[in-house]
């Protein structure tokens, strides 16, 4: 790791001066619960996809009492399509924190903060940084990348040792005048400058000083651990639709969609068709849809739908957890992206005319969702 003087921040502050975001809807009066809720959703996020959803959040939950005091399925709600349902869990439950402990107003230190639910260091830094002025150094995966990069850390920057040369960099050259617009501009340097493929060194501020660029390293620091092969999984969703609604059950808390509503599930059709049949009737004809293709982080989701419509009056849930919602006000309600979209076509017709079944063997359209 090489040291270089003086700080970056004399040459990093003119360069925000001149091309520095200003436009971003939580800049817009920073207080601390708008820069929490921006910071939460812009973890592993890019803001232009954060934009949208954080535009609603905070104008539905203004405040944390106002989010503290929601139902979970609301809060779900403005969240789908965002991915990573943890934080929403996370916000939720910090809120009512907030709310029980400190008036309704997060807390002023940075143990104070890291002692909610989901509020790492870096998170409670940017939140007193950029909402108070307060000296915090924050370590995002942009500033990362960039102090990487100018001090050519040669160690992954989520090892340990890593981590620790990068914090202690992210201290060290954090000034003490204008800790916001510091903390902001290298933020923004590494979103739109010295970015992860194609950095754009010739108009960097950074350049002269930057050990990786002058080692010709800029393309192997940060540097990365081996990632695992991505995997392919399956999973059989079931659609049970009567009297204009749908039977959709709560997901566990942990795991992909926690919290969210979908559909019973299984691993294999076996099973999909065993349960149809012991709840809803032998004799009562499934249709399977055209697979489905999600992608997560890791790996990708092929969904197998099944749609079986009933007669009649809505029968019992049949599992706990389970509950019948009215295909017609399904956007009040916290849905997995592919499962409201399949929502959406099987809505259309029945058993989802819009969707002609696949002869078995071909591959599943892919889906271009997130979430």
């Amino acid at each position: 790791m090489t040291k270089v003087s003086p700080r970056i921040s004399t040459a990093l502050l003119p360069w925000f001066d001149a091309h520095g975001r200003r436009d971003l809807p939580w800049q817009a009066n920073p207080t601390p619960y708008r820069v929490w809720v921006s910071e939460v959703m812009l973890q592993q996020t890019q803001v232009a996809t954060v934009k949208p959803y954080y535009e609603r959040f905070v104008a539905r939950f203004p405040d944390a009492t106002t989010l503290a005091a929601a139902p979970q399925d609301e809060v779900m709600r403005l969240w789908s399509g965002l991915g990573y349902y943890a934080r929403a869990r996370n916000l939720h439950r910090a809120a009512a924190e907030i709310v029980r402990r400190h008036a309704g107003q997060l807390p002023t230190t940075l143990g104070g903060l890291t002692a909610l639910p989901g509020i790492g260091r870096s998170t409670a830094g940017a939140i007193l940084a950029l909402s108070r002025s307060r000296r915090h150094p924050i370590l995002d995966g942009n500033v990362k990348r960039v102090l990487a990069r100018v001090f050519a850390v040669a160690e992954p920057q989520d090892s340990s040792a890593g981590l620790r040369k990068l914090w202690a960099l992210a201290e060290a050259e954090t000034p003490a005048r204008r800790i916001a617009a510091y903390t902001q501009a290298i933020m923004d340097l590494g979103a739109t400058v010295c970015t992860r493929a194609n950095p754009a060194c010739d108009r960097c501020p950074l350049a002269r000083r930057c050990s990786a660029r002058a080692e010709d390293r800029v393309a192997e620091i940060p540097a990365r651990r081996r990632r695992a092969p991505r995997r392919l999984r399956t999973t059989h969703m079931t659609f049970i639709v009567c009297a204009g609604r749908v039977l959709l059950e709560r997901r566990p808390p942990r795991g992909i969609w926690g919290g969210l509503w979908a559909p019973p599930e299984f691993a294999d059709e076996n099973a999909a068709r065993d349960y149809l049949a012991a709840q809803h009737g032998a004799k009562l004809p499934a249709r399977r849809l055209p697979a489905l293709r999600h992608a997560f982080t890791h790996f990708d989701l092929d969904i197998e739908p099944w749609t079986l419509k009933l007669d009649g009056a809505v029968r019992d849930e049949g599992r706990e957890g389970m509950r019948w919602h009215e295909m017609s006000s399904l956007k009040t309600v916290g849905l997995p992206t592919p499962v409201a979209r399949l929502l959406e076509e099987i809505r259309h017709g029945p058993y989802g005319s819009l969707r002609q079944a696949r002869p078995r063997g071909r591959r599943p359209r892919a889906a271009s969702v997130s979430g």
